[in-house]
């Protein structure tokens, strides 16, 4: 159990934020402020010795963006700032996007949900800071409650929550769900982390990789026209099925446009987490730990194009990508229970080359 040293809890109001940048909490080096973006979006920064992320309090409870030791770890998309909407693709370009929870992934033509479903961009109600020092040390925290209700359908309560340490460049996220119904909930969840590919990065991860344990989907909707024309791309994808592997190093030359997607097995260690980075030639990683206790389903997804360059190096999941009716058919949906709540945990962020060694070392003894 975490003994908790001390911690201070701040409740957000919207007229805090104003178009001029301005500091309302301070703990130690770190700093939290507060604007707005030239689209309306309410945004807060915080900072530590290292960099910097930018989260929307209100809009999904979204990390926008993170950038530590002068790397900047979010995906290449066309938006240079988020937009006041609901509709995923029209505000697409965060670095950690919650999705689900009635239902998430791609949908099919039989199902009627949106894109990654109501989480990613919902309106949250509540949202706070939370200052204070455990364990690991200082840390500044953003949290924020989301109540969604339809009558005779869903009613649950989402409570997402962020913390920086006063000196670290990753980040621990986690996701409560609490069902608020009297009767049994379903449940989908998916945390998309998005970082930005770089030439001839090295993935790592804690998975065998062969063809069962590294699956690529192969089915290409009839919509994608891939830059490299329909047979090349296929080719690509059953080079990729035959030997996972070629994805490793990423080299500019493959052909990750529009996209590739992977389903992995993953292993954990002793503690129950599982790890993954993208190693940079300069030895910093990026990098992500779940439980899969917790999120049993690991997606990886690469988009390498001329408008967006995006890894997902792994997006921790509840289910498969395949919208709530393939997922359902696979028994990949959970159940909460009348009034059960979940919560799930996921570290995300940069390591310095020692400790990006070091992570490698815990991948090699789960997989000897």
């Amino acid at each position: 159990m975490i003994e908790l040293l001390h911690e201070s809890l701040v409740y957000l109001q919207k007229d805090y934020f104003m178009a001029k940048e301005k500091t309302i909490v301070q703990n130690g080096d770190m700093t939290v402020s507060t604007f707005i973006f030239d689209t309306g979006v309410h945004a807060l920064r915080l900072t530590n010795c290292r960099g910097e992320i930018i989260v929307l309090p209100y809009q999904g409870q979204q990390v926008w963006s993170c950038r530590f030791d002068g790397k900047e770890l979010t995906m290449k998309s066309m938006l240079s700032q988020p937009y006041p909407t609901t509709d995923y693709l029209r505000t697409y370009g965060g670095f950690i996007l919650h999705c689900g929870a009635t239902a998430m992934g791609v949908p099919s033509a039989k199902d009627n949900h949106p894109l990654h479903g109501e989480l990613p961009n919902a309106p949250y109600e509540t949202a706070y800071l939370k200052v204070g020092e455990d364990e690991k040390g200082r840390y500044i925290g953003v949290g924020g409650q989301y109540h969604y209700i339809v009558a005779f359908n869903h009613n649950y309560l989402a409570e997402p929550f962020i913390k920086l340490y006063e000196d670290s460049a990753v980040l621990s996220v986690s996701m409560a769900i609490t069902n608020l119904k009297n009767t049994d909930m379903e449940l989908m969840y998916m945390m998309h982390i998005n970082f930005r590919p770089v030439d001839y990065g090295d993935i790592v991860y804690s998975a065998r990789c062969n063809p069962d344990d590294v699956r690529v989907h192969i089915n290409i909707p009839s919509h994608i026209k891939p830059s490299a024309g329909l047979e090349g791309f296929k080719n690509f994808l059953y080079a990729l099925q035959k030997n996972p592997e070629m994805h490793h190093v990423l080299k500019p030359g493959l052909v990750f446009d529009p996209e590739v997607v992977f389903s992995i097995n993953y292993l954990c260690d002793e503690e129950g987490k599982s790890y993954s980075m993208q190693v940079h030639p300069d030895g910093y990683a990026d990098y992500v730990s779940h439980r899969p206790a917790e999120l049993d389903h690991g997606i990886r997804w690469i988009a390498r194009t001329k408008n967006e360059d995006a890894l997902g190096l792994v997006l921790p999941g509840t289910a498969e990508n395949g919208g709530y009716t393939a997922e359902k058919e696979k028994g990949n949906i959970k159940i909460l229970q009348a009034g059960q709540k979940i919560v799930f945990y996921v570290e995300a962020g940069l390591l310095k080359p020692d400790e990006a060694e070091n992570v490698r070392r815990k991948i090699k003894n789960i997989l000897e």
